[in-house]
């Protein structure tokens, strides 16, 4: 597609703008980008401007430094992520066995492949379409990708030796999900975003299997809503493992370590 004139980019900025796109000038760039005809950067334009995710239109989310693939429908990878990878860095020892549930797109998995050097690397989800997203986001990486509810389609013989598992599972309360931006409620598979009443329905089963799953001094570290870490905290106490929190005020994120005793 030839390069567009100052005022045709001016155009579409500001139609972006005007959808409510805080981003706008970053937005038109990558739209212009990703067409190959003023057709396909007008139907582009039309669909954003509509309020489907960019993710979703580019066929890609940027996240801790890498390209993921994100197919429609799939939980698309949100930045403050960041810190879980960067917390199950650093607790987990060298060649881990690794495991990554609510994988989603499988970001979280590929992040950690590149971090760490994982003796055993896994994911799991129970949305199909999230599955083989993650799967072809995994190739390469000596990664499998099992579809299913949490710990249940992982090989049996992995129970209590697991050095590491993450978990970005759903953490928002049933009656919050109405109130996410459009883009979200809209447009992402449900199960990636209803955590139960109080939204920690996922996340306290994912403690008290992971007390079972995980080797003696491995950890779980999963994403929460700041409001939420005390009270996880006490379930994931009350499951036998031994909680702490890390924040990061500049991505506005929360994690939960919880370690099995040794």
């Amino acid at each position: 597609m030839a390069p567009p004139s100052p005022t045709d980019r001016a155009t579409l900025v500001g139609r972006l703008r005007a959808a409510g796109c805080v981003y706008a000038e970053d937005e038109a760039e990558l739209l212009l980008a990703a067409a190959d005809s003023p057709t396909t950067l007008a139907e582009l334009t039309d669909r954003r401007v509509a309020g489907e995710p960019l993710e979703y239109l580019l066929g890609w989310a940027e996240f801790a430094g890498l390209r993921i693939a994100v197919d429609a429908g799939v939980f698309v990878p949100r930045a403050r992520t960041a810190l879980l990878v960067q917390v199950a860095a650093e607790v987990t020892g060298p060649e881990p066995a690794v495991v990554d549930l609510c994988c989603g797109s499988g970001a979280t998995t590929v992040a950690l492949a590149h971090r760490l050097r994982p003796r055993w690397l896994a994911a799991a989800d129970i949305d199909p379409a999230a599955v083989a997203c993650a799967r072809r986001n995994v190739v390469g990486l000596n990664a499998e990708v099992y579809e299913g509810d949490l710990f249940a389609p992982l090989p049996r013989q992995w129970r209590g030796r697991l050095d590491l598992v993450v978990a970005n599972a759903p953490y928002v309360p049933t009656d919050a999900v109405a109130l996410m931006p459009p883009e979200a409620r809209l447009h992402e598979a449900p199960v990636a975003l209803d955590g139960g009443p109080d939204g920690l329905s996922v996340l306290r089963r994912v403690g008290v299997d992971a007390a079972h799953w995980l080797t003696p001094g491995g950890h779980l570290v999963v994403e929460a809503g700041t409001t939420q870490a005390s009270v996880l905290c006490d379930a994931f106490s009350a499951a036998g493992l031994v909680p702490t929190v890390r924040q990061d005020e500049d991505l506005e994120a929360t994690a939960v370590v919880a370690q099995r005793p040794t």
